[in-house]
């Protein structure tokens, strides 16, 4: 973090010496991803070097492969960092996504010495979404090391969360069938 823009810099430098150059990004470069600082920097330069995006598997969906299928619905994903996005812009999110009843992914929840954003989102949440909705935490996500923890939203903050942590926190109609979160999305399974 925080080396984007030097890292997408050089890639067009070495791109313009008529390189070859591959930006790697994880997830999908184009959510959370040097996508766009890329083709902000190839603008800015006013070069013409052509930039392919190839897509990849975000958190989001990593996560939500794990946890069964919660996301087959609306969902809004909100990263808590404030690094590069003012708090109150956050919370206006956090609340609008909370209100809409969407599934909320959360990214970049807290780190050892940022763990405010985490209870505050917590507190938002908590003001639109029943305590028993099902909460899914996964850390590493497809990564040596992951783990994967299906609770709910009154119990989310008792689970082991870092900067590797994706939360999936359900919707109204998510539920846990056979150990997996599922959102159903209404169909008529009695025929």
């Amino acid at each position: 973090m925080g080396k984007e823009v030097e890292r997408a810099k050089i890639a067009v430098s070495k791109a313009i010496e008529n390189l070859q150059v591959v930006i790697v990004s994880s997830g999908d470069p184009g959510v959370y991803g040097m996508a766009g600082v890329v083709l902000e920097v190839v603008a800015q330069e006013k070069v013409n070097v052509p930039v392919e995006i190839v897509p990849g598997v975000t958190a989001a969906t990593a996560a939500s492969a794990i946890l069964g299928a919660p996301l087959v619905s609306d969902f809004a994903v909100i990263s808590l960092s404030d690094l590069l996005t003012p708090w109150e812009k956050i919370e206006r999110r956090l609340e609008a996504a909370a209100q809409a009843d969407f599934s909320i992914v959360l990214y970049n929840p807290q780190s050892q010495g940022r763990i405010e954003p985490l209870a505050k989102a917590y507190e938002i949440m908590l003001k639109h979404i029943k305590p028993d909705t099902p909460v899914g935490i996964v850390r590493q996500a497809g990564r040596e090391g992951e783990t994967a923890t299906i609770t709910t939203l009154r119990n989310m903050l008792n689970c082991e969360i870092d900067m590797v942590t994706t939360i999936v926190v359900g919707n109204s109609a998510t539920k846990v069938v056979n150990g997996k979160m599922v959102t159903a999305r209404g169909y008529d399974l009695s025929n």
